[in-house]
């Protein structure tokens, strides 16, 4: 099945979860007087407690749009009918028509947050990986307490990293970005709910969204370094590396990946011209760079080694 025909499939099948959630809705009973009737159980100080959501986004009842504004239906605008709810069936409470946790596929309860917020954030998610992968949006966003970590600039790196262990790991490392300072976030370059380039980035490619900083790297320069314009990683790794400028190696060694010719530059290392087995010049007291200092380009008429 193409990429395309999966994508149109997934998309159909999320409208007809959320046409049967609604025509369900429809034929069941609602609570009266909700949120009053919720708030007896979920009120302060319960151990059941969600009256901080009403302090939020979604309880701002002058906003025509928000559940628990004038005419909507409150806790049962999200949870669904739930007037079984209030009662007892042989010593055990129903649930409440949608309960936001796994015992609920991640498609219906999704399809309850894109019925409203289908123009902010749908317009990736279907065939994103998160969606791929059945997280749902209470995967990460938590909706009744005020606190909801991916509104909070200095929490969303660790929501992210909670699942993404590999990043974390290279986030730590000697040379990266800078998410453990909290200058940026995972945000600034990958779109959570699906993006238009690989990884979820918020731009059509790599290099693109790299140069969206990274401007003096941009070009067009007189003399070009070829895999600078084809793609960043080729030297580079995003998340965070043991050796300087998020380099995927150390030089002279990443260079010889590419420049083997037997004269100089190029003679190839081993790796052994250390103490106490040597001392080479080219790993010890200098590497390719240190003439070669514009790699990513250069306008100098005399150039073209990228020298100046």
């Amino acid at each position: 099945m193409s990429f395309r025909v999966s994508v149109a499939v997934t998309f159909i099948g999320c409208l007809l979860i959320l046409a049967g959630v609604s025509a369900a809705w429809a034929q069941a009973d609602y609570v009266d007087d909700d949120p009053r009737m919720c708030l007896v159980c979920h009120g302060p100080g319960t151990p059941l407690a969600a009256d901080d959501i009403m302090h939020g986004a979604h309880g701002v009842v002058g906003n025509a749009d928000s559940p628990f504004a004038t005419g909507q239906l409150g806790c049962q605008s999200c949870h669904g009918p739930s007037s079984e709810h209030l009662g007892m069936v042989d010593g055990v409470r129903p649930l409440p028509g949608v309960v936001f946790d796994q015992r609920q596929p991640a498609a219906e309860r999704d399809a309850v947050c894109l019925s409203c917020h289908e123009d902010e954030t749908g317009h990736y998610w279907v065939g994103s990986a998160h969606e791929f992968a059945d997280l749902s949006c209470t995967g990460c966003h938590t909706l009744h307490p005020l606190a909801d970590a991916m509104l909070s600039f200095q929490q969303v790196n660790e929501q992210c990293t909670d699942c993404h262990q590999r990043q974390r790991a290279e986030i730590l490392q000697a040379s990266s970005h800078p998410l453990r300072s909290g200058q940026m976030t995972c945000t600034d370059c990958h779109a959570p709910h699906g993006g238009p380039g690989p990884a979820e980035l918020t731009a059509f490619t790599l290099n693109e969204q790299c140069l969206d900083c990274h401007t003096e790297k941009r070009g067009p320069f007189l003399w070009e370094h070829a895999p600078v314009a084809e793609d960043c990683s080729s030297c580079h790794t995003p998340h965070g590396s043991p050796h300087r400028g998020l380099m995927a190696a150390r030089t002279p060694f990443l260079c010889q990946q590419c420049h083997l010719a037997a004269f100089h530059p190029s003679n190839l290392e081993s790796g052994a011209g250390v103490p106490p087995q040597g001392a080479s010049n080219n790993i010890l007291g200098r590497d390719c760079t240190s003439c070669h200092t514009q790699v990513h380009g250069s306008n100098h008429p005399s150039g073209s080694g990228l020298t100046r």
